[in-house]
């Protein structure tokens, strides 16, 4: 399955060109992404159809300009990394609403804990979706300052699950 960097890969390549719709089908799952006013994206593996991750619905009417070759849609960012304003700490946030998990399994133990040195393709965590587990990566180097939800926990789309403090 695709992980998170490569889908905002993939909407940053669509998005400077003239194409308006891009589906991916593997063994494991597929993306469908679409250009206009409401983006979606939506991975499935193959027994089950529903959606894993789909963007909000936009609160405004549905005529809406495509957004311009520049900008990522607001929907598809993940923003995992955005700076908390206490002591310059770097948030790493949900990439989608789900359940968070702190270890790959109950009896295993968890990927991080405070104190803990991260790089950027270090795993944090899991959020489980629609029972697709999908493994949460720092996207950034320092070390685990506090963790921000408890294991089990709903998480919302770009709610703030970490603080990491920077290198």
């Amino acid at each position: 399955m695709l992980k998170i960097q490569e889908i905002r890969e993939i909407i940053k390549l669509i998005d400077q060109t003239g194409i308006e719709e891009f589906k991916y089908k593997t063994e494991e799952g597929e993306i469908k992404l679409k250009k206009g006013g409401a983006f979606q994206v939506v991975e499935s593996a193959p027994a089950v159809q529903a959606p894993a991750v789909a963007a909000p619905a936009p609160a405004a009417p549905v005529a809406q300009p495509a957004p311009s070759a520049k900008e990522e849609p607001k929907q598809l960012q993940a923003a995992p990394a955005a700076v908390s304003q206490d002591e310059n700490l770097v948030e790493v946030k949900s990439p989608m609403v789900g359940t968070f998990y702190q270890s790959p399994s109950p009896d295993a133990a968890p990927f991080v804990a405070v104190g803990d040195k991260v790089k950027p393709d270090s795993v944090v965590c899991i959020v489980e979706a629609m029972k697709l587990f999908n493994e949460i990566e720092a996207e950034t180097s320092g070390e685990i300052a506090q963790i921000l939800v408890e294991d089990g926990q709903l998480v919302e789309y770009g709610q703030p699950l970490f603080l990491v403090k920077p290198e």
